[in-house]
């Protein structure tokens, strides 16, 4: 199973930099614009509430933009991922910034060995992070283990559903294909592009992923004392998932052009760890 980890770690490496240079990574706004946050971290801000002095930590962050959002919302962020290209970026842009931000390499099931247990006020994961996961139980525990009593968890994901469908076919046809429930061994991908605009050619191609239900999310988040405070599908995603199927809607984000409200596209969750509600 490990050899999943280095395969995926290859894939996010080879594009750390051409993510960075995209611009739907928007990193010449960040720096022309103090007050500019990710589109992830904007669409959801009132759902997200006051951070202000919050310890937090981002799962999975990638090149940082996400991180960074929440520490000029006054977060004091940690961000953790396992692609030391992709840190490289982060660290290169918090430092243009000024950001007070620091990253850290490592595996997310590593993060409470790494980071410390109980220290976080805020555990935030974005779009893009569960399916690189072969265990949401074993997450679950990460996330528990990472936040102080009365902490929350804050996600906003791609809906499982909207992972198990197939490539686009004809007459809008919208077929389940892939698995939706979590399984043991993964779905492997070979592919050469990434999510982005780029002319960048890539040479690590293969990545390994897993589903896990909405079900399965919230029976491991509940078996790990976590209180769910928030659960919300959205018609939206902010990326063009079903390439020749989306209309770009604003804001970054992109919904099915035919009956949109077949589907859901991706959810918002909050859960807050114990009994102490932390807002």
């Amino acid at each position: 199973m490990d050899d999943y980890i280095a395969v995926n770690k290859a894939n996010w490496d080879d594009r750390a930099a051409a993510h960075a240079a995209s611009p739907d990574y928007s990193l010449e706004k960040f720096q022309s614009d103090p007050a500019f946050l990710s589109g992830v971290v904007r669409f959801d801000l009132p759902r997200l509430g006051s951070i202000e002095g919050l310890r937090g930590v981002h799962l999975q962050c990638h090149i940082g933009t996400d991180t960074i959002s929440l520490s000029r919302l006054g977060a004091r962020m940690t961000g953790l991922d396992f692609s030391a290209a992709s840190l490289d970026q982060a660290r290169k842009l918090a430092g243009g910034l000024g950001a007070d931000v620091d990253f850290v390499q490592g595996n997310v099931y590593d993060a409470v060995e790494l980071l410390g247990a109980g220290q976080f006020d805020l555990v935030f994961t974005g779009i893009g992070a569960l399916c690189w996961l072969p265990d949401i139980r074993r997450w679950a525990d990460v996330v528990a283990g990472l936040l102080k009593p009365g902490g929350r968890l804050f996600i906003r994901e791609g809906h499982p559903m909207l992972w198990a469908l197939d490539d686009p076919r004809d007459h809008g046809l919208l077929a389940v294909e892939f698995p939706y429930f979590e399984r043991e061994e993964s779905t492997v991908w070979t592919g050469g592009g990434t999510y982005v605009e780029t002319d960048a050619v890539f040479t690590a191609n293969t990545t390994h992923e897993w589903n896990h239900g909405l079900g399965e999310i919230v029976t491991a988040l509940l078996a790990n004392d976590l209180r769910l405070t928030m659960l919300e599908e959205h018609d939206s995603v902010p990326w063009p998932a079903r390439p020749g199927e989306m209309d770009y809607v604003g804001e970054g984000e992109y919904r099915l052009t035919d009956r949109p409200w077949r589907l859901p596209h991706s959810y918002t969750l909050q859960a807050v760890k114990g009994h102490t509600v932390g807002q």
